[in-house]
């Protein structure tokens, strides 16, 4: 049995937002939101200084890359589609096996 982890680095720019509480408040939702629909881990991992600007990561364990991509796919697709308050920038997916 082998293992993939997929990882994807999500930059979101949130352009109603005007102070850290809410853009905390926005991320911890959504956060919340991918755990519990597509069973993934999720943090805010770079420019926590930055009001209107954020980064996620989001990771994914899997035995098949291709679910595993998948599933990052759909997670991209629902912040597009589910959360017009934030905007996504840019996005970079990687896997590792194990």
């Amino acid at each position: 049995m082998s293992l993939t982890i997929g990882i994807c680095r999500v930059q979101l720019r949130l352009p109603d937002n005007h102070s850290l509480k809410g853009k905390r408040q926005v991320l911890k939702s959504l956060v919340a939101r991918l755990h519990n629909k597509f069973n993934v881990s999720a943090a805010e991992v770079d420019d926590q200084d930055a009001w209107q600007i954020a980064s996620l990561g989001v990771a994914y364990a899997s035995n098949d890359e291709r679910h595993a991509a998948r599933v990052l796919a759909a997670v991209i697709s629902f912040i597009e589609h589910e959360r017009p308050d934030a905007e996504i920038i840019d996005y970079e997916m990687e896997f590792v096996h194990g």
